[in-house]
């Protein structure tokens, strides 16, 4: 077969042909019959298959789009590598550090703007434990070995031992996976979020990061012909164990549990870094020239870390290695902190160039091992804290009242209560005794800020922002420092204010994005914040919410809305001397900001070009994006290719001074009261729920955290947007990704007859509109109106609320499609990306007959007794699951 994707696919249905025998084949046959070619006019007859059947061919489709979708990743890295091999300098591969680094010397820039340029890079993934995996982990460990196993099929030629052994393990692992629950018995705890994390953070990614910098330093000398000092420009978050939003499940003591397990897998690999090194490093005095301030450093720790007679004779005359020796017994003691770690990394490297042996310190193990002590200290990733800012305003409120303050706080207006805060903040001492006697939620609350304040005098990079979820005004960031002045976190002394951690607010909705500058302006103005901003260096970091924007405003508002508070929110900064970086919220699906972090990071507003950047990594993006060190590399090498380029020099594409700033007002605005037209239907709500799975996923056990903020009865407001947009997902409909764009187009197109080609030159230029349009006709190829309509068209005919419902969505989609072929030219959606439209085309037979399944699992669940009911919503979960794996998506 010529086609190594399609072999590797043949190859693993030939693996599960085997294990499974004929027992399918007449029920798989019977099923495609059955749905035949999707048809909105008719709903697939499933009566004649019973609910035990239907789980063993929901199993069968799963794992057979696991399989391809493990044989996708395996291909993207062997693309990847084929375009490596074939590149030269001439021709440098796309999207690579080497390509970013000719761009800008064929600019102009030289070394010294090169060093400048580098010390302004700051990237900070952010792992995030937000629910969008639906794979437990046993599943994810075996999936991954399978992938291993298709190397058998790659050059150099395997002997026929080789390649049956492979297809024996590839067969056991297969049994295993369709003897092994794929859906959890109970729900994760915060426990086992944090060991997902970890996971990733020191497998995949711990190995990936040495190798970012060393293809950096590649590149400048290849580009340059010198050598330059790359900082540790690239760093790792977490809000997994300190994200307390709407989950109560995070306590204090969590945070403090997480804290402890990331600092021991730090641990644990610098630990085993320096043993390699220590076996490795074994120069002799007798051969080669010691550093002085080395040999001293090891005469003065001798009496400290002793040796064992064996290890004198060993490392008698080898001071180096006996140095590795005395820093490995000082991190196990306790007595080396992470800066320590840096600087004792750092003496041996020097030791090593003055033995003569400069490529052993710059390039290979031990240049490793100090990049990962100055990217991972002894924290391994920095914890985020987050928290709503209306349990802030609680706590804080009550603070007040038992202070004898104010008993009227949560009356008064946001301009009275920033008054209020900021006369109470300029006086040095917290408003009650530590210890006092409060209420549960608000105790909670400043028990976590007690275990914050332990972990920064313990390792001050171990803590990164408090992160204040729907930031709304002023005072949202003031109560935010009241209660770190409580926890002995923020202090004042003469005007002159010390605090250790940054406070970042979070702007989630369209009107928050809109008023995010006047809030800003309001804090930069204020004596007290503008002296907490001197504390943290001017630097302020600004979260933007793509996936609640998007739920509030649709998809072209938010993704417009977005874009300008960007330019605006950069160029209030500026103006104002403060240093800004901004955190973006993206989760894997296009309405909740995902799509290519590089091109997202090249259309942004030129005034945000400044090298620092923050976004979320979730669910199961990172468990795509570090299932393996290649992918793990290419995925933050794209991204810091990306940043070069958009830092290192003015001119790009973006902002909002462009061509289409004007009419995309208006156009966004429309294409809201399209979308909200919709969600604001009373008809809307009941056939969503009731003809959707969502509740149903909302009891998906596939994270710690509940699917909507608040209790009650599910209902729009309080659902949060990840299951918002699954459940559009499994509709196959994926109205967050496009609905309103078609409508507020056509509108704008019949208004202005100039306005087509001032698109179409748009798109052709790049910047932000070619993403935002190619973002959304990706949801739409991905989408299967005709399937819809098996969960939506009922038997009432156009009467039904379901149908009137279809009905619109067709039509709205039909007006989108029209408008995206318009501007791109194209005579089908994703022509222009043949990769993924072919891999859509092949994928929607199968899903089709998931989603059958799924449509008469719902109905028999809607209409089961009390015995049946949850086994059957058991099969409904399978088939959640399933498609999920088949679309790639959650949410």
């Amino acid at each position: 077969m010529n086609d190594p994707l399609q072999r590797d696919i043949a190859w693993f249905a030939a693996r599960l042909a085997e294990v499974e025998g004929d027992a399918l084949s007449d029920s798989l046959v019977r099923l495609r019959a059955a749905v035949g070619a999707p048809d909105p006019a008719r709903r697939p007859d499933l009566s004649g298959f019973a609910d035990d059947e239907i789980g063993r061919l929901l199993t069968h489709l799963a794992v057979g789009f696991h399989l391809r979708n493990k044989a996708e990743q395996h291909h993207i890295v062997r693309v990847n590598r084929s375009r490596e091999l074939a590149a030269s300098p001439e021709r440098p591969r796309g999207e690579s550090i080497d390509e970013a680094c000719r761009i800008l010397h064929g600019r102009g820039l030289d070394t010294a703007a090169l060093e400048a340029l580098l010390e302004r890079l700051d990237v900070e993934p952010t792992l995030t434990a937000h629910p969008t995996e639906a794979r437990r982990r046993s599943v994810i460990r075996k999936q991954a070995r399978l992938g291993e196993l298709l190397g058998v099929l790659e050059p150099p030629a395997r002997t026929e031992a080789e390649r049956s052994a492979a297809a024996s393990e590839a067969r056991q692992l297969l049994g295993l996976l369709l003897a092994t629950d794929e859906i959890r018995t109970q729900r994760l705890d915060v426990s086992d979020e944090v060991r997902t994390g970890i996971h990733h953070l020191s497998g995949t990614i711990w190995e990936a990061v040495p190798e970012l910098h060393r293809d950096l330093r590649a590149a400048i000398r290849s580009v340059w012909g010198t050598e330059v000092a790359t900082p540790a420009f690239l760093r790792y978050r977490s809000w997994i164990g300190g994200d307390r939003d709407g989950n109560p499940r995070v306590t204090a003591a969590f945070t403090r549990e997480t804290l402890a397990a990331m600092r021991a897998a730090a641990l644990e690999g610098h630990l085993r870094d320096l043993a390699l090194l220590g076996a490795g490093l074994s120069i002799s005095d007798r051969r080669a020239p010691i550093l002085p301030e080395l040999a001293a450093a090891v005469a003065a720790d001798d009496a400290l870390v002793p040796l064992e007679p064996a290890q004198t004779r060993h490392l008698g005359h080898e001071p180096i290695r006996r140095r590795v020796h005395q820093i490995r017994a000082r991190l196990a003691g306790g007595t080396l902190d992470g800066d320590g770690l840096v600087r004792e990394l750092e003496l041996v490297r020097r030791a090593v160039r003055h033995a003569g042996l400069a490529e052993v310190a710059d390039e290979g193990r031990l240049a490793d091992a100090a990049i990962r002590a100055r990217t991972f200290g002894l924290h391994l990733a920095a914890l985020d804290i987050r928290q709503h800012s209306r349990v802030h305003e609680a706590a804080v409120a009550e603070l007040l009242a038992r202070a004898g303050v104010a008993v009227d706080y949560a009356t008064r207006t946001p301009r009275e209560r920033a008054e209020l805060l900021r006369g109470d903040l300029a006086g040095a001492r917290p408003l009650l005794a530590r210890g006092a006697t409060l209420s549960g939620p608000t105790r909670e609350l400043l028990d976590s800020l007690e275990v914050v304040r332990e972990a920064v005098g313990r390792e001050p990079a171990s803590i990164g922002s408090f992160i204040v979820s729907m930031a709304h005004d002023a005072s949202d960031l003031l109560e935010v420092l009241v209660l770190l002045r409580e926890a002995g976190l923020w202090t004042i002394d003469g005007g002159t204010v010390r605090c250790p951690i940054d406070v970042a607010p979070l702007f989630e909705t369209v009107e928050d994005l809109e008023n995010a500058v006047p809030v800003l302006e309001s804090l930069f103005a204020d004596p007290v914040y503008a002296a907490h901003l001197d504390a943290r260096g001017r630097f302020q970091e600004v979260m933007l919410g793509y996936s609640d924007s998007n739920k509030d405003g649709g998809y072209v508002a938010s993704t417009w809305r977005l874009q300008v508070a960007q330019d605006r929110i950069a160029r209030t900064c500026l103006a104002h001397g403060v240093t800004l970086r901004f955190f973006h919220g993206r989760g894997g699906t296009v309405a909740r900001g995902g799509g290519r972090a590089s091109r997202a990071i090249l259309a942004a507003p030129e005034a945000s070009r400044n090298g620092r950047i923050r976004f979320t990594e979730q669910g199961e993006v990172i468990s795509f994006r570090y299932a393996m060190p290649a992918l793990a590399r290419r995925h933050l090498e794209q991204i810091v290719s990306a940043l070069l380029v958009a830092t290192g020099f003015a001119g790009g594409e973006g902002g909002t001074d462009d061509p289409l700033a004007a009419p995309m007002e208006a156009i966004a605005e429309r294409s809201r009261l399209a979308y909200r037209a919709l969600v604001d239907d009373p008809r809307f709500w009941p056939v969503f729920v009731s003809r959707s799975p969502v509740r149903l996923i909302g009891e998906l056990p596939i994270a710690s955290r509940p699917v909507s903020r608040g209790g009650g009865d599910l209902d729009f407001d309080g659902l949060r947007a990840i299951p918002w947009v699954f459940a559009w997902t499994q509709l196959r409909v994926n109205v967050p990704g496009w609905y309103g764009l078609g409508t507020a187009f056509d509108e704008a197109f019949a208004a202005d007859a100039t306005l087509v080609e001032r698109c179409r030159a748009a798109y052709a230029a790049g910047g932000w509109f070619r993403p935002f349009i190619d973002n959304a006709q990706q949801e739409m190829a991905r989408a299967r109106l005709a399937v819809a309509a098996w969960y939506l068209v009922g038997e009432g005919g156009a009467d039904d609320d379901g149908s009137a419902l279809f009905v619109r969505l067709r039509d709205e989609y039909a007006r989108a499609e029209r408008t995206i072929l318009a501007i791109t030219g194209q005579s089908a959606l994703l022509d222009n990306n043949p990769v993924i439209q072919r891999s859509i085309l092949e994928r929607n037979p199968d899903t089709d007959l998931i989603n059958a399944l799924q449509v008469e699992l719902l109905a028999r669940w809607r209409r089961s007794d009390d015995a049946t009911r949850p086994l059957r919503a058991g099969l409904v979960m399978l088939s959640v699951n399933a498609l999920a794996a088949a679309m790639q998506s959650t949410g």
